[in-house]
């Protein structure tokens, strides 16, 4: 595993003949998980709206005119319905989002008794609650929580143009309490916001160059809302949400990648193509957070086309696949 990945390096990645990078990403997917698997995980909004933070991508700020409402915490025993549905679904990991800028610690013990049940249906737990503090975390690790989601969101240098209220150290300094919580970090960012390519290259550089790769490593693409000031922004091209999954791929070779937000506008081949690329996780459901998502139905139906198969389990596990030959890249694996 590198945590040393230059920016020249990841531009070179970016910049290889898409069927070249395809090869090089594929080859090294195979050297530690199943390329037919992929791991599934639903998401929960468990407290909507009302979150104080700018993020112009965000239909839950409460300074954007948008469709969402602010909802108070949702119950326990609420929850875990949802995630019984979710598990009889096929879901091996569910994970629970509440829009706030920081967990309060008053809400620690009623998040902490959620956390617990969903761990009792033999269930994977994610939470993602915005800033936490190294006692939060603990509490979080305390009550079973096997994954903490926060995102970076975008490069260091485009970072403040997409959110002005917590800074890019503040999301870092998160994801070392998580960290040193023994916790599994989940961690990825956002194209298509109106950056460019090298902020692409930032946000992976940031990401694979933490002390520890993330366990999990979401790449959404953004969509467009009505109300915020990302509500206009043009659609990234799909080739290059395939490359950034590719590049990721390669420098995260462990990590689990996953097909997010925006997962719908990218169709089947686009998405038989990310999973080509190495992503081998997507989000599965009607809906994340706010926006839409694939229904179950067409996912199933996708993957039957694909031949691929379901994993309950996020466990990382070496597959000693025959590597094809013929690259001879000293980065992709091949012999």
């Amino acid at each position: 595993m590198r945590y040393n990945w230059t920016r020249e390096e990841i531009e070179a990645l970016y910049d290889l003949p898409m069927m070249d990078l395809l090869f090089r990403a594929q080859t090294m997917h195979r050297k530690y998980f199943d390329p037919n698997k992929v791991q599934l995980s639903t998401l929960l909004n468990i407290k909507e709206g009302g979150c104080a933070e700018d993020c112009k991508y965000c239909s839950q700020s409460s300074r954007y005119k948008t469709d969402v409402g602010a909802s108070k915490l949702m119950d326990k025993d609420t929850v875990v319905e949802y995630a019984k549905k979710a598990k009889a679904n096929g879901s091996g990991r569910f994970c629970m989002g509440a829009a706030w800028r920081n967990v309060k610690d008053r809400d620690i013990d009623k998040i902490s008794e959620i956390v617990s049940a969903v761990k009792d249906l033999g269930m994977e737990t994610c939470m993602t609650l915005g800033m936490l503090n190294k006692g939060q975390a603990d509490s979080l690790k305390e009550a079973g929580l096997d994954y903490y989601n926060h995102n970076i969101d975008t490069s260091p240098e485009y970072y403040p143009e997409v959110i002005t209220t917590r800074s890019f150290e503040d999301r870092i300094e998160t994801l070392g309490n998580v960290r040193d919580a023994g916790l599994n970090v989940c961690s990825g960012g956002i194209i298509g916001m109106g950056e460019e390519r090298k902020d692409r290259v930032g946000l992976l550089m940031a990401l694979a160059n933490l002390p520890k790769h993330p366990g999990s490593v979401p790449i959404n693409m953004l969509v467009p809302v009505k109300g915020t000031p990302f509500g206009d922004m043009q659609r990234i091209d799909s080739f290059e949400m395939i490359r950034t999954v590719a590049v990721a791929r390669l420098m995260m070779p462990k990590s689990y990648v996953r097909l997010s937000a925006g997962r719908r506008s990218l169709g089947d081949e686009g998405q038989a193509m990310c999973f080509m690329a190495g992503a081998n996780s997507i989000f599965y459901g009607d809906k994340l957070l706010t926006t839409a998502n694939p229904d179950e139905n067409e996912d199933m139906a996708l993957f039957a086309r694909l031949g691929l198969e379901t994993e309950q389990k996020g466990a990382v596990v070496e597959h000693h696949h025959e590597a094809p030959r013929g690259c001879g890249s000293p980065d992709c694996g091949c012999v």
